[in-house]
């Protein structure tokens, strides 16, 4: 076994994803604590050029076969099952997304190996790796310590994807597969993308959160001219987007965006942990709910006890007011 730590890379239409990023931060922290070096894992057809992003990497393995060129759980699996027979990385990392884990159960079953998962806090050591794990959406918490070689899938939002950004180009070993993928028995037949939305929530400045508080979609009308009077825009939790309300491109939380704004008003949001992981670091978060004992508060800079069908519509027309509009 190696004291090196592997990161898998995700990409999507000739990109990196962010969560790559955040896996190479993540991993350098690793690596650095263990004594060992940081290998970012690469795995597609013609994306070569994608290497030359990863200078955090002390080195790069680049899987190249025609049936990684686009994901399937099977192809990628069987790829980084070899990797890791022959190479044994003390650790490797994975992205708790929806790629990650497919490749991550399947390598742990295969190899023998543990895997946790949903994991929001890593302690890095010689003799152990400590982790813990969010349960149940948030709910509670579990430590699991292994010594050995392990798989850990990480969360998104545990370091910054800047700290996985660095100057330079590592070296680059070319493989193929050690087995033969060409008929996997789950084949990729064509990407679907969804209907674009006129905003994409995790560029914008200002936005309003709508909440479970909200009780009818035409109560959705105050909030609309609110966004509209700060230039913002709206965003949801899931029961709004269940109800199809807003589009699943505005959900945030764990199982939709994480976001940044400069300014989050959190409108009829109980404060649920799926939710405030994915707004936890605005810069400013204003809550609005009935209920003064509201989780929502605990994460607000600021917050009124009051129904928000009456705070809304006059604070939209103060604003209106104060830019001469009203």
């Amino acid at each position: 076994m190696s004291g090196d730590v592997y990161a898998l890379m995700e990409h999507s239409g000739g990109s990196l994803v962010e969560t790559s990023f955040e896996l190479l931060g993540l991993g350098h922290q690793a690596a650095s604590a263990i004594g060992g070096k940081l290998v970012a894992v690469l795995m597609g057809s013609g994306v070569d050029s994608l290497t030359g992003e990863m200078g955090r990497a002390d080195s790069v393995l680049y899987v190249e076969d025609r049936a990684l060129a686009q994901f399937t759980p099977a192809a990628y699996a069987a790829a980084m099952e070899g990797l890791l027979r022959e190479r044994e990385p003390r650790i490797t990392l994975v992205a708790a997304s929806s790629q990650g884990m497919d490749v991550a159960s399947t390598l742990s079953a295969a190899l023998g190996l543990p895997l946790v998962t949903n994991s929001q806090k890593i302690d890095f050591a010689v003799d152990a790796v400590v982790v813990t794990s969010q349960l149940y959406g948030g709910k509670a918490f579990v430590e699991s310590e292994f010594s050995g070689p392990g798989i850990v899938s990480v969360m998104t939002g545990i370091v910054d994807p800047e700290t996985g950004r660095a100057e330079g180009a590592p070296p680059v070993e070319k493989l193929v597969p050690g087995v033969d993928l060409a008929r996997p028995a789950v084949r990729f037949q064509e990407l679907v993308e969804m209907e674009g939305e006129d905003v994409d929530i995790t560029r914008e400045d200002v936005l309003i959160g709508v909440g479970r508080g909200v009780e009818s979609e035409e109560d959705m009308q105050d909030l609309e001219e609110l966004a509209g009077a700060l230039r913002g825009a709206l965003c949801a939790t899931r029961p709004v987007v269940d109800r199809g309300w807003l589009a699943r491109t505005r959900l945030v939380g764990k199982s939709g965006l994480k976001v940044k704004p400069r300014l989050y008003v959190a409108a009829g949001i109980s404060g649920a942990p799926e939710h405030t992981e994915g707004v936890k670091d605005a810069e400013l978060i204003l809550a609005i709910n009935t209920d003064p004992q509201a989780p929502i508060f605990d994460i607000a800079h600021y917050g009124a006890v009051a129904d928000l069908l009456d705070i809304v519509p006059l604070v939209t027309e103060r604003l209106r007011q104060a830019k001469g509009t009203g």
